[in-house]
């Protein structure tokens, strides 16, 4: 019964969100369809006007970012044949530019080239993570501008609105999964949080960072729901932290017993957050959800554990949306 009041109180809470974000420009996001290939979507925040932008039967279209003017958009065109992993799909396919309504879409290489390719600052350079290193490219004159040292990030690479850093999962300061900050001018590198963290992402203001970690310890008590997720009861669960880039100020923004989150994202602004809520780890087929930053740290459904440690947590509002991966937001028209 306590829960079932949980998930009255969410939607009601959420109704006025779903207003207050619908006119706020578009999602970009992949989505399987009944086909069973994967397409881009785009959708209000509010999840409606949803449609397919891509509708390639013999392909998969993957990982979709707007330019930062939103008049391109960048993804991975995946052969229908390749099983796409939800920790590997950077790497997978041919990197594609296209219009942001899907029109247009230009193969940039061959199938595996310019892996985890992402928009540089201005829109006219990429940087892509290779095993040597990162690779800043500019885009027209397709030639390498200059190359820096990797610093063991390995996957998930962005790069900051003001073009001075890039973030990543890295195996660095002595264990895996650390979200590393790395100054794109000088090559150092500082840990922006320690084991067991990945999907980082930038806020607007080139500051602060939003990142996926499971932390150490966590409390079963959701035990039946680990066991039908063929999960070990110590696994833990996925939350949604920001932090500065220098490592300080970590808060939860949002986290859920049950679910793993991950794809975090902000709005253009930096007052929302869209994010994916997955019941089973490494899957790509999720629902989404958005907060409001200022909101955090948010806690959804009964969560006894999670809320024992975050007792000064909210109920929400949480704004339900339908299953997508690695969705990207834009406010350009």
């Amino acid at each position: 019964m306590k829960f079932h009041l949980f998930l009255l109180s969410s939607v009601l809470l959420a109704a006025p969100l779903a207003t207050e974000v619908h006119n706020k420009g578009w999602i970009l996001f992949s989505a399987q369809t009944e086909k069973g290939d994967w397409d881009l979507f785009v959708m209000r925040p509010d999840g409606s006007e949803r449609r397919n932008i891509t509708n390639t039967p013999n392909a998969s279209e993957i990982g979709g970012r707007y330019s930062p003017d939103g008049k391109r958009i960048l993804f991975r065109r995946i052969p229908q044949t390749v099983v796409i992993r939800h920790d590997k799909w950077g790497a997978l396919g041919q990197l594609t530019f296209a219009n942001p309504d899907g029109s247009g879409a230009v193969a940039y290489g061959g199938n595996d080239e310019f892996p985890w390719a992402v928009w540089g600052p201005d829109g006219k350079q990429m940087a892509t993570l290779t095993k040597t290193g990162i690779e800043i490219w500019d885009i027209a004159e397709k030639k390498i501008v200059r190359t820096l040292d990797r610093k063991g990030i390995y996957q998930q690479l962005f790069w900051s609105p003001d073009g001075k850093y890039f973030t990543g999962p890295a195996n660095l300061f002595g264990e895996n999964w650390t979200v590393a900050r790395l100054n794109a001018l000088t090559g150092e590198v500082n840990p922006v949080n320690r084991f067991q963290n990945c999907t980082a992402d930038w806020f607007p203001d080139s500051k602060r960072v939003i990142f996926s970690s499971r932390p150490a310890n966590q409390e079963d008590a959701d035990a039946k729901l680990r066991e039908a997720a063929n999960q070990k009861p110590a696994y833990g669960w996925t939350q949604l932290f920001m932090a500065n880039g220098d490592g300080t100020a970590v808060k939860l923004l949002y986290g859920e017993d049950g679910r793993h989150i991950y794809g975090g994202a902000t709005s253009p602004d930096g007052v929302y957050v869209i994010f994916t809520r997955s019941p089973i780890d490494g899957i790509t087929k999720s629902p989404m959800g958005i907060v409001r930053v200022k909101d955090g740290p948010i806690i959804g459904g009964e969560s006894k554990a999670l809320r024992k440690v975050h007792p000064d947590a909210h109920e929400g509002p949480v704004l339900a949306l339908p299953e997508g991966f690695e969705p990207h937001w834009t406010y350009a028209k």
